[in-house]
């Protein structure tokens, strides 16, 4: 399996607790591809098509054709037998948007 940086992939996300977003969803990877390929986890951030923006929280970017949000400050560590299928890579644009906002939310 190639893992990059900015590929979205349905990733199954339960079992969760309180408030992490759950269920099976579109995650954007946002490791680097060394780190994404030399460990059994892979750092994600969830989409979602409900919400609004609340930037740096929730991000509106693009994926399969449609307005999403990509929710940074619910970036997380998943194992990679979460991942189902591979949807697209998210452009560079949306990925600069991404990187702004978890810096924002990291404090970078």
């Amino acid at each position: 399996m190639r893992l990059d940086r900015g590929q979205a992939w349905w990733i199954n996300l339960d079992p969760t607790q309180g408030a992490e977003i759950q269920k099976t969803r579109p995650c954007v990877i946002v490791a680097v591809r060394p780190i994404a390929r030399a460990r059994r986890t892979v750092v994600v951030v969830p989409l979602t098509t409900s919400g609004t923006p609340r930037p740096p929280l929730v991000i509106p970017v693009r994926c399969q054709a449609k307005s999403v949000y990509a929710v940074t400050d619910q970036i997380r560590a998943v194992d990679k037998a979460r991942l189902l299928t591979y949807i697209e890579t998210l452009s560079v644009e949306d990925m600069d948007k991404i990187d702004a906002a978890l810096r924002r939310v990291l404090g970078l």
